[in-house]
């Protein structure tokens, strides 16, 4: 069926199709989804409802796991400190980001584009590094309360609860910028121009037309930046525990290490809890969808993004912008090169700057596996964000244009956003174990388990994108002769392509820096980066893995730097 045949539904969308069942198109897509998905989630079902046998396999059956969540009062603590951890630290991820991409993209601040180049700097720092570094900055020892304490202050403590929220917040910052930056690029600014010249304020014509405009993207970041608070685990860990706070994913974590054999059916009877929730969390953006013709703005009438002149108001909108990117970027990274310079760090102080050394650098030219590492990184990264974006981007334009079943194919991709992912590696683990083919310890199954674990952060870049993009024209291009797959390739994707460029090099950075996934899958040969690092910091080795990671994120600025320049110049010579 071409794309001129779509119907309206009566409520402002189109309907790809009126077939009693989906579209072979959509059972495909269904089809590798469940093989991707249904496994692991099968493995955590199955591990709650058995207790952990001696040699870490599946016991008897049980539902005491769940009867002891509810009925104990560290869940309750857990679950109360998890959501101010996530609303709190979303809140300012979601404020520094949103703020940066109004300035990029609504007005004519000197240098607002160099905040795409500090955002890819922060997003290539592995998240065991960022917090680190953090730790450096504002811990016991470190420069930020040296500073408070010649003011004769009292120092603070960052092992707390405000620490966990402003690390992992700003941490949020790049996420939120480049997802806000693709919604606004992708928005007909003339609508805010007509509110301006109606006599609305800047404030008002904020909230009332770009905030509601961009309204599919503000919901599905502030979906994932939440969900990914309540999964995170290397905050939790590093800070929250040393200041006996305890979240989900660390009472999870401590449960099963509580004694020497895991105790996998508590962890997976807490990551069911999590699962639940995450489906509460998804209601909100599948009313969205129903309404999704209210959204449309890119329509069949051109139009020019358009900036606001600030006036003299300029060179305080990119003091701002500066502002942010040192809290952001700057500090962090500055912090790491000068312990990677240290052969041993006891903070920032006169002496310190005599003991100055390359001797870190040295270490890493040796032969071992830091050369490895990179490679199988970057195999790692352009496999798996070279699937999700094209996968993701057909299963998000089906979904928007509720083709029939299409609605599962949202559903199915935005499943794994929803487990710890210390969890699923867990699952993934006893899936290759299991599996006929040899898997298990092989890059391969890394790139499969970071494939469907980065699947929703590519369905919703994808599905904010398609929301706005009216079904006239693809109906214009069905008119003129063109079926579905070449409306979706020379119609939709081109309109698309801010999405997807920023999807591709988020789910890039994203999966070279994670821990957990490759930390339970990889074997001889397949070790990658994060690996690497976190055995570093294991062995407490704080000097050689600042300059590993220095190195590293040198490494991964100039691949997205180059990347993003490349692909900027071929969209605007097309």
């Amino acid at each position: 069926m071409s794309v001129s045949s779509l119907a309206n539904d009566g409520g402002g969308a189109r309907v790809l199709g009126r077939a009693a069942f989906p579209s072979p198109v959509v059972l495909v897509l269904l089809l590798i989804l469940l093989l991707l998905v249904v496994p692991p989630v099968v493995f955590l079902v199955n591990v709650s409802l058995h207790e952990t046998a001696a040699d870490g396999g599946l016991g008897a059956f049980t539902t005491r796991f769940y009867s002891q969540i509810l009925s104990e009062r560290r869940f309750g603590e857990s679950l109360l400190n998890t959501l101010i951890y996530a609303l709190g630290s979303g809140a300012v991820g979601i404020a520094i980001g949103t703020v940066q991409a109004l300035i990029v993209e609504r007005t004519n601040a000197p240098g607002r584009r160099f905040a795409f180049y500090g955002a890819i700097m922060s997003l290539g720092v592995p998240h065991v590094l960022y917090v680190v570094a953090w730790l450096l900055l504002l811990g016991r020892s470190g420069p930020f309360n040296d500073f408070i304490a010649a003011l004769g202050g009292g120092g603070v403590d960052v092992y707390s609860m405000w620490g966990m929220i402003l690390i992992e917040g700003v941490g949020f910052a790049p996420l939120t910028f480049l997802m806000m930056s693709a919604a606004l690029g992708a928005t007909d600014p003339s609508f805010e121009e007509s509110s301006l010249m109606s006599g609305a304020g800047p404030l008002r014509t904020f909230s009332r037309v770009t905030l509601r405009m961009g309204m599919p993207a503000f919901l599905a970041l502030l979906l994932l930046v939440l969900i990914k608070a309540f999964e995170s685990f290397e905050v939790p860990a590093l800070v929250g525990l040393a200041g006996n706070v305890d979240v989900l994913t660390t009472t999870i974590w401590q449960s099963a290490h509580a004694t020497g054999t895991p105790n996998y059916g508590e962890a997976g009877a807490y990551s069911v809890c999590l699962v639940l929730i995450a489906m509460g969390l998804l209601a909100p953006q599948s009313r969205l969808a129903r309404d999704a013709h209210r959204y449309q703005s890119v329509t069949g009438k051109g139009f020019r993004p358009r900036v606001v002149d600030l006036g003299p108001w300029r060179n305080f909108a990119a003091a701002v912008l500066f502002a942010l990117f040192l809290l952001v970027t700057i500090l962090p990274v500055a912090m790491l090169v000068f312990a990677s310079l240290q052969p041993f760090y006891e903070g920032v102080t006169l002496d310190s700057f005599s003991r100055l050394t390359l001797d870190n650098y040295a270490v890493l030219l040796e032969p071992g596996s830091f050369r490895d590492s990179i490679l199988n990184t970057m195999i790692l990264g352009v496999s798996t964000a070279t699937f999700v974006v094209p996968f993701t981007a057909l299963c998000a334009w089906l979904a928007a244009r509720r083709a029939r079943g299409a609605w599962m194919l949202d559903q199915l991709a935005s499943a794994p956003l929803v487990f710890p992912a210390l969890i699923l590696s867990v699952a993934f683990l006893d899936v290759f174990v299991n599996s006929p083919l040899p898997l298990y310890g092989t890059l391969l199954s890394i790139v499969i388990a970071s494939s469907v674990r980065f699947l929703p952060y590519g369905m919703r870049y994808a599905y904010a994108g398609a929301l706005q993009i009216h079904p006239d024209l693809e109906d214009a291009a069905g008119l003129a002769g063109a079926g579905r797959a070449r409306v979706f390739v020379r119609v939709l994707l081109p309109l698309l392509s801010a999405s997807l460029i920023g999807s591709w090099l988020l789910v890039f950075l994203l999966s070279v820096q994670t821990v957990s996934l490759p930390l339970m899958l990889s074997g001889p040969g397949s070790e990658v980066m994060a690996v690497t690092l976190f055995e570093l910091w294991q062995n407490g080795q704080a000097t050689e893995l600042a300059a590993m990671g220095v190195v590293w994120i040198a490494i991964m600025t100039t691949v997205s730097v180059v990347f993003h320049m490349t692909v900027k110049k071929r969209i605007v010579e097309a």
